[in-house]
């Protein structure tokens, strides 16, 4: 609610009503206009947040939510109108301030550097569980040949950057790292686990992917031995915003965390352009974190979108902003989807089970790592996969359109996304770094190298009824067997990762 400011008559006019002289009247002092509350990145120019720079915040009419000085950038509150420009005006070492409810981020090029982390040694985790007959997301990147020999180290750790997880599901609570799971919705770290139960179903269906646990029951993990850490950055409608992004990746890197899976875009925008000063501002606050998280040894991989967009070539934007009405808007290579093509991020699209793109899945030259089992419905039902959908654990007591009930009671539901294609190679990266190779530029550089080749379909004519959401242009595959916009590298296959 907005509140109400005192009118305050030109100072002339009140001077002669009252009979005074216009050199004895007071100076005048506006009162600043206050509206709803907002909530701001806050970039400085140097890699810090000084005393005074706080100071400065509080003074322009802000709240310091949180700060992280190790890249420069304070979370900020405020219900002052017009704030961002008074901080600007206030303190000289701000680079840009944005309200995160009105802006996303944008795409920028930058270097990474990598950080060595020692583990334990991997374990094998041989054979099935009662639903693993269903997996044939598993079988398609030969995972369960991979944990057969190595399923992955303890010491491990992959934060999934999603909507939380359930913690109490059988399939997951043992390996549940407690000391590493928070919740960063709002931009402020909080480990009470009530605050990172999963509320949307999302993370968990992606944490299963990663790490559901090898215990004769439901499904199998990736890699079912590594520890798996619920960082909440997504509220129950599945909304990413920038503040809670960059507190996630802000968490992994100051935590340790070796892997984090990111199947999500940071809302508002699903594009995001780095032409708009406030973008800008919160593109280079992610960018910071993100490197900060690399350079602290963290693989991020992150999903490539459902939008059939052709992200090497945007044009148009009609689906955004998500969290209010989207409006059409004309955009170029300026703007980005985010994470996925921050520099250093391994991006993920998603096929079928025969083994060719899904109907839906974003790609892109340049933007594409490897593909990976995302599900597809339409155009690949198989005898194998008759739903075509990618099977993965799911909370007690949310609604799943497609539920499956393991015989001890516990729930799995079918969903299909790029969302689904990138906790595989999340789960892949786990089982690298558990085979001793621990910086993000060599992990990434063994998920390209090991994949499976695959061409461009030879046949577009099935993509030709799915064209991008976004301009509507048909969707276009360039490039050969060895790397194009379809598939990256190829297919990831777990057990060449491991060097089996």
């Amino acid at each position: 609610m907005r509140k109400l400011t005192k009118f305050i008559a030109p100072i002339g006019a009140l001077a002669l009503a009252a009979g005074l002289s216009l050199a004895a009247a007071p100076p005048a002092t506006a009162t600043p206009q206050t509206g709803a509350t907002q909530t701001y990145i806050v970039l400085y120019k140097a890699n810090g947040v000084s005393a005074s720079s706080l100071t400065a915040v509080q003074k322009a009419g802000g709240t310091v939510v949180n700060s992280y000085p190790q890249i420069g950038v304070a979370i900020v509150t405020s219900d002052r109108v017009g704030f961002d420009a008074a901080l600007r005006k206030a303190d000289g070492s701000v680079q840009g301030a944005a309200s995160t409810a009105t802006f996303g981020i944008a795409i920028e090029n930058g270097e990474t550097s990598d950080a060595a982390v020692t583990v334990d040694p991997g374990t094998p985790a041989p054979g099935s569980d009662t639903l693993s007959g269903l997996q044939w997301d598993m079988d398609q990147i030969q995972a369960p040949a991979a944990r057969a020999v190595n399923g992955g180290s303890t010491s491990v750790v992959v934060g999934d950057i999603d909507t939380g997880l359930d913690y109490t599901h059988p399939d997951l609570a043992a390996n549940v790292d407690f000391s590493k799971s928070v919740s960063c919705v709002g931009g402020v770290p909080n480990q009470d686990p009530a605050a990172w139960m999963d509320d949307n179903g999302h993370g968990t269906h992606t944490a299963g992917t990663i790490a559901a646990a090898k215990n004769d029951l439901g499904i199998v993990g990736v890699a079912p031995n590594v520890k798996i850490a619920g960082i909440k950055a997504g509220n129950a409608d599945g909304f990413f915003f920038p503040e809670a992004v960059v507190c996630s990746f802000m968490w992994a890197g100051t935590n340790g965390i070796q892997v984090t899976n990111n199947s999500y875009f940071a809302d508002p925008w699903l594009f995001n352009c780095k032409n708009d000063p406030g973008q800008r501002a919160i593109w280079e606050a992610e960018r910071r974190a993100i490197r900060f998280a690399q350079q602290s040894g963290t693989t991020v991989v992150a999903a490539e979108g459902n939008e059939s967009d052709d992200l090497a070539h945007p044009t148009q934007d009609v689906t955004s902003p998500d969290d209010t009405t989207a409006v059409t808007r004309a955009i170029s290579n300026a703007c980005a989807v985010v994470p996925v093509e921050v520099p250093g991020v391994v991006g993920v699209t998603a096929n079928g089970n025969n083994v060719v793109k899904s109907f839906y899945s974003s790609y892109g030259v340049g933007s594409v790592s490897v593909v990976a089992p995302g599900g597809d419905s339409i155009l690949q039902r198989t005898t194998t996969a008759p739903n075509g959908r990618v099977l993965s654990t799911w909370p007690a007591g949310l609604p799943c359109a497609r539920p499956v009930t393991d015989p001890s009671g516990a729930g799995y539901c079918y969903l299909q996304g790029t969302s689904m294609a990138s906790p595989h190679v999340a789960g892949v990266a786990a089982l690298i770094v558990s085979s001793g190779v621990s910086k993000p530029g060599a992990v990434a550089a063994r998920i390209s190298s090991t994949a499976d080749s695959l061409a461009c379909p030879a046949d577009m004519a099935p993509y030709a009824p799915f064209p991008s959401t976004s301009n509507g242009a048909p969707q276009v595959c360039q490039g050969g067997a060895g790397y194009n916009g379809f598939n990256g590298h190829g297919q990831v296959n777990a057990l060449r990762a491991i060097g089996g």
